[in-house]
């Protein structure tokens, strides 16, 4: 025999005698159990339900609340950029100026030069009726409005200043 075939034989040797070592050696350390499958989710385990169901309850009423909020926030936003349209500001200024029209004129009708001793008044719905007293020292102003509740103020004339 040569020398690479009595190599070979103990190569194949070695290699057989490692298997059976290996096999021996694992075989014994082989440990097998039944497969166990548990559910993570609690809905279908049962454990820890409540604590479960307790947050998703949560998170639905704060998406809610959050869209709720979103939702009048963005009505706010729109109802802001309608007031504040050309069209709008230009309304309210013309409804200042013909406010304080109306006021002047009805200074000017109690306490101008040729002051009148009674008036009527109809301003959106409402009724004013002013009348100065004979002895001319006080005004009373009886204000009826739309559902016909009626107020009554008297004022005295020459005791208020500002």
């Amino acid at each position: 025999m040569t020398k690479e075939k009595i190599k070979e034989k103990l190569e194949m040797k070695i290699l057989v005698t490692t298997f059976i070592v290996l096999l021996l050696g694992v075989n014994g350390n082989l440990v097998a159990d039944e497969i166990v499958h548990k559910f993570k989710s609690p809905s279908f385990s049962g454990i820890g339900t409540s604590a479960h169901y307790l947050t998703i309850e949560n998170q639905e009423f704060n998406r809610k609340e959050a869209n709720k909020a979103e939702l009048k926030a963005y009505k706010e936003q729109l109802k802001r950029e309608a007031e504040n349209t050309t069209l709008a500001r230009f309304i309210r200024n013309l409804e200042s100026r013909i406010y304080a029209q109306l006021s002047r004129q009805l200074v000017d009708a109690l306490f101008g030069e040729d002051p009148s001793t009674s008036g009527t008044l109809e301003l959106l719905g409402n009724t004013i009726e002013y009348s100065v007293s004979e002895d001319g020292t006080m005004i009373t102003l009886k204000i009826t409005d739309a559902e016909g509740n009626v107020t009554e103020i008297t004022v005295p004339i020459g005791s208020f200043t500002f």
